[in-house]
C-alpha cells in the first residue's frame, strides 16, 4: 500500500545488540592477547636471557594488575558510564600490549651464542685451535656491570605492560555483563550472556594460532636474511617474532574500543523501546538516571554496612570455605601446568615452539568448550540437586586424576649430549658440572664451556660446541656448514675418532613422535572429563551462597583464586623447572642467561609430579564437602517427610528439596556465569 513505510533491514538492530556485538569483540580481543602472551613465554625467556622463575613473575603480573582496580570497578563501576569505561579498558589493554612489544625496537638485533664465525668467501677454517682468537667468547664482567648493560633489564617493560594489560581487562566482564542484565529482557539475558562465551573460546584459539605462526618467524624478520641464521626451529637459541603478534593484539584492542565510545550510558528496557512516546522516553531517562545515582548511593551504604556481616557469614559457611581451599589448590596445579606446557612439549618430545603452541590450541580448547557445554546441558535437563552436582564434579575430577598418571609413562629419552646426558664414550649419565664437558679428545683445543652452539656428530651424539667435539676443519657456510676431523666423534667408520658433524641438535629417537601422539590423546581425554564436571562442581559454590551473598561470595572467590593461585603458581613452577637445567646459556657480558637444555626425566617428574601432589591434597576437602552436603540433604528430606505427614489432608508439598527450590529458577543464568568463572583455568587472560 502507498504511504506505508517499509521496515528497514536495520530496524531490528537495537543499541543493545550493537553493544552485545561490541562486547563479544572485546571478549575476543582480551582473551586473544592473554593466550598469545602465554604462548610466547618460551620465546621471551630466550630473547631476554632470563630464567623460568622470572618468566613466571612476568606471567603472574597480569593478575597483579587486575587486583589494583578490581575494587574500584566492582563498587563504583555502576555509577559511571559503563560503555565508556569498557572503551577505556580496551585502550589501556592496547597500551599494555604495546609496552610489551616495545623492547624489540629498543634492544637492537638478537645476538645468539655462536662459536663459529665464517667469512663470506671462506670454505675452510680451523675450529679447534690452541689460541681461540677466532672463537667468540663472552668476556666475564662483574655482575653489577652485566646488569647495567644495554638490554639486560628490558624485561621490566614486559612486567609493567602485563600489569597495565591486567588493569585494562578488569572492567570488561563485570560492567559488560551488568549492562546486559540491566537492559535486556529477563528471558533473553541468559541467552545473550551464553553467546558471549563463544568469544572466550574463539579468542584464545586465535591467539594460539597467531602465536604458532609468529614462533616460526625469526625474531628479526625483515631485517636479517634467513640464510644467515644458522638455527633451526628446534634449537634452544631460536627466538620467534614474539613482538609481532602482541602488536597485532594491541591494534585489535584499540579498534574494539571505538564502538563503545558512541553507546549511551543507559538504554530503555528491551522490548519497551516503542511502548512510550518520545516525551515520556525523555522523562523516563531523567528519572532513570536520577534513580540510578540514588540507587548507587544506597548500594554503597548497604555495602559498607553489610560488608562485615557478609564476610562473617561466608567464613561460617563450611561448604563455601572448603570450596575456596579446593579452588586455590586445584587452580594452582592447572595454571602452573598450562603456563609451561609449550616448554614441556619442547623439552620432552623435541618439537618446535610453533608446533607445541599449535597442538595445544587444536587439542585442548575445542574439547574444553565441549565439556563445559555437556556439563551445563546436563545440569539444566535433569535439574540436578546440589548434592548430586557435587558428586558429578568430584568423581569426574577423580577419574581424570587417575587417568592423568598415565602421562608419567609417556617417556622420551633425554637428548644425547656429550658431557651432559651421555659420556663421550656414549654411556648414559646426567652431569651438571662443566668439568665433564672436557675429555682427552678435546683438551688440546682450549675450548670454552660457557657457550652453547651444539653440533650433531655422525655417531648420533650432540656436542655443546664444535670445539668441544674436537673438530679441526669447517667446510661450507651458513646452515650448510660441515665440520670434519672431529677427534671426539667415533663410530663404526671412525673407530679412532676424526668423524664429522653438522650444525644443530641430533634428531630425537623415533619413539618420541609416538609418545607425543599418546600424550596429546591423553590430554584430550583428560580435558573432556575434567571440563564435563567443572560446571556441576562450580554450581556447588553458587548454591552454597544465600541470594543476598551471591555477588559478594563469587567476587571473593575470584579474588582468592587470583591472589593465592594466579600470581604465585607460575613463579614457583618456574623456579622448580629451573632446578632441572643441565646447561645455562651465557649473556654477552658473561652472566648466566636462559637454560639451553634440561634433564627431561627430572623435568617430567617435577612438571607432572607437583600438580599430582597438589590435586591429591585437594580431594581431602572435597570429601568433607560431600559429607556436609549429604547431611544437609538428609536433614531436608526428613523435614519434608514430617511436613507431608502434617499436611496429609492437603496433598504433598513440592518441591521436596527446599534448598533446590530456592535456586532452580536461576539455574540457566548461573550455568553461564559458571562457564565464565571456570574458563580462567585455561585462558588465564
Amino acid at each position: 500500500m502507498k504511504g506505508v513505510k517499509k521496515p528497514s533491514i536495520f530496524s531490528c538492530i537495537t543499541k543493545l545488540k550493537v553493544f552485545l556485538l561490541a562486547l563479544a569483540f572485546a571478549y575476543v580481543a582480551k582473551t586473544m592477547s592473554g593466550a598469545y602472551v602465554n604462548s610466547m613465554l618460551t620465546q621471551i625467556e630466550r630473547r631476554f636471557n632470563i630464567p623460568a622463575s622470572l618468566v613466571g613473575v612476568i606471567n603472574g603480573s597480569f593478575e597483579m594488575g587486575n587486583l589494583l582496580v578490581i575494587a574500584f570497578v566492582s563498587y563504583l563501576g555502576a555509577k559511571l558510564h559503563r560503555p565508556r569505561m569498557i572503551a577505556i579498558g580496551c585502550i589501556v589493554m592496547a597500551l599494555g600490549c604495546f609496552l610489551i612489544g616495545l623492547p624489540h625496537f629498543l634492544m637492537g638485533r638478537y645476538q645468539y651464542e655462536n662459536t663459529i664465525s665464517l667469512a663470506e668467501n671462506s670454505s675452510r677454517m680451523s675450529v679447534c685451535l690452541a689460541n681461540q682468537s677466532q672463537v667468540s667468547t663472552p668476556a666475564e664482567q662483574p655482575s653489577d656491570q652485566c646488569k647495567k648493560q644495554s638490554g639486560s633489564s628490558m624485561w621490566v617493560f614486559l612486567l609493567v605492560g602485563n600489569i597495565i594489560r591486567g588493569v585494562g581487562e578488569t572492567p570488561i566482564t563485570p560492567l559488560g555483563i551488568s549492562y546486559v542484565e540491566d537492559f535486556a529482557q529477563t528471558e533473553n539475558s541468559p541467552f545473550y550472556i551464553g553467546c558471549l562465551q563463544i568469544a572466550t573460546v574463539l579468542g584464545p584459539l586465535f591467539g594460539l594460532m597467531i602465536g604458532s605462526y609468529c614462533a616460526q618467524l625469526y625474531v628479526d624478520v625483515g631485517f636479517i636474511d634467513p640464510e644467515d641464521v644458522m638455527l633451526s626451529l628446534t634449537d634452544a637459541r631460536w627466538v620467534g617474532a614474539w613482538w609481532l603478534g602482541i602488536l597485532i593484539c594491541a591494534a585489535v584492542n584499540l579498534l574494539v574500543a571505538i564502538p563503545f565510545c558512541f553507546l549511551p550510558k543507559t538504554l530503555p528496557k528491551e522490548g519497551e523501546e516503542n511502548a512510550v512516546s518520545p516525551a515520556a522516553k525523555k522523562q523516563d531517562k531523567k528519572l532513570l538516571q536520577a534513580g540510578s545515582a540514588g540507587h548507587a548511593k544506597v548500594k554503597m551504604r548497604e555495602i559498607a554496612k553489610d560488608f562485615v556481616p557478609y564476610l562473617k557469614s561466608l567464613f561460617h559457611n563450611q561448604v563455601y570455605m572448603l570450596f575456596l581451599c579446593i579452588t586455590v589448590i586445584q587452580f594452582s596445579a592447572w595454571i602452573g601446568m598450562i603456563t609451561f606446557m609449550p616448554k614441556y612439549l619442547e623439552q620432552q618430545y623435541g618439537i618446535s615452539a610453533s608446533d607445541a603452541i599449535f597442538l595445544i590450541g587444536v587439542y585442548n580448547l575445542p574439547i574444553i568448550c565441549l565439556g563445559y557445554l555437556f556439563g551445563g546441558l546436563m545440569m539444566k535437563k535433569f535439574k540436578i540437586s546440589t548434592y548430586k552436582a557435587a558428586h558429578i564434579g568430584f568423581w569426574s575430577s577423580l577419574i581424570e586424576y587417575l587417568i592423568y598418571f598415565s602421562a608419567f609413562f609417556m617417556i622420551c629419552k633425554n637428548a644425547s649430549v656429550a658431557g651432559l646426558t651421555v659420556s663421550y664414550e656414549g654411556r648414559d649419565q646426567i652431569t651438571y658440572g662443566e668439568a665433564n664437558l672436557y675429555s682427552e679428545c678435546n683438551r688440546g683445543c682450549s675450548c670454552s664451556t660457557k657457550l652453547w652452539d651444539p653440533v650433531c656428530g655422525d655417531n648420533g651424539i650432540a656436542y655443546v660446541s664444535a670445539c668441544l667435539a674436537g673438530c679441526e676443519l669447517s667446510n661450507g657456510t651458513g646452515k650448510h656448514t660441515v665440520l670434519g676431523n672431529c677427534s671426539c666423534i667415533s663410530g663404526p667408520e671412525f673407530p679412532s675418532g676424526n668423524g664429522s658433524a653438522v650444525l644443530g641438535h641430533c634428531n630425537r629417537e623415533e619413539k618420541c613422535d609416538t609418545m607425543l601422539f599418546y600424550f596429546l590423546i591423553l590430554s584430550l581425554v583428560c580435558c573432556l572429563i575434567y571440563s564435563f564436571g567443572a560446571i556441576p562442581g562450580y554450581m556447588v559454590l553458587i548454591r552454597s551462597l544465600k541470594p543476598e551473598e551471591k555477588s559478594f561470595g563469587v567476587g571473593l572467590h575470584a579474588l582468592t583464586e587470583r591472589v593465592f593461585a594466579g600470581i604465585p603458581s607460575p613463579i614457583y613452577f618456574g623456579a622448580m623447572i629451573d632446578t632441572a637445567c643441565l646447561k645455562w646459556g651465557t649473556k654477552s657480558c658473561g652472566g648466566e642467561g636462559a637454560c639451553r637444555i634440561y634433564d627431561s626425566d627430572t623435568y617430567r617428574l617435577l612438571y607432572l609430579g607437583l600438580p599430582a601432589v597438589l590435586r591429591g591434597v585437594s580431594y581431602i576437602p572435597c570429601v568433607f564437602v560431600l559429607l556436609i552436603l549429604r547431611k544437609q540433604s538428609q536433614n531436608v528430606t526428613s523435614e519434608n517427610i514430617e511436613l507431608e505427614v502434617q499436611e496429609e489432608g492437603n496433598g504433598p508439598i513440592e518441591p521436596k528439596d527446599l534448598s533446590e527450590a530456592q535456586t532452580c529458577t536461576n539455574l540457566q543464568h548461573e550455568r553461564v556465569e559458571a562457564l565464565d568463572g571456570v574458563n580462567v583455568a585455561f585462558t588465564k587472560d
